[in-house]
């Protein structure tokens, strides 16, 4: 039993337990239906503004805020959408998915995978900046994110 706790990723375990708190607190205060009318009043209610408005928004954010609590806290801002009238919300869930998975690619703290990779290359000693990372990381976000946006617009979008 010791041997499996020497083994455990202790700081990477603590940092998702800080952010799934720190989601669960947020939904908790009333953030999330803030959000989700601040999102309608910014787009006016329009799906194509607010599918690319949730694709990059979602996007930036999950490269700074790790993108699995970072799509949990959006869910319900996505749900609260059809309270306000939007009836397909298809493509924000494809925005949402495309910008929060993309974009966690941009820094090395967006995707739980580049967290757990960093924490392993430093034991290995082969470890890397955030300014590394980040060199690296937001072109190869940006270039997916123009093709992202490209796929939602002729996909969902076009004809709307």
């Amino acid at each position: 039993m010791e041997e499996v706790f020497r083994s455990v990723e202790w700081v990477t375990l603590f940092f998702f337990i800080g952010l799934f708190m720190l989601v669960g607190g947020l939904k908790e205060v009333g953030l999330i239906d803030e959000m989700a009318k601040s999102i309608i009043y910014y787009t006016e209610g329009d799906l194509p503004k607010t599918t690319l408005y949730i694709l990059w928004g979602s996007g930036f954010l999950s490269g700074f805020l790790d993108n699995i609590p970072f799509v949990a806290a959006m869910i319900p801002v996505i749900l609260e959408f059809q309270t306000y009238g939007m009836t397909n919300i298809e493509p924000l869930w494809w925005a949402l998915a495309l910008g929060a998975c993309l974009g966690g690619n941009a820094t090395v703290i967006g995707s739980s995978a580049n967290v757990i990779v960093a924490g392993l290359a430093v034991k290995a000693r082969q470890s890397f900046s955030f300014m590394e990372f980040l060199k690296v990381g937001t072109p190869v976000a940006l270039v997916s994110f123009f093709i992202s946006t490209f796929y939602l617009y002729f996909r969902y979008l076009i004809f709307y």
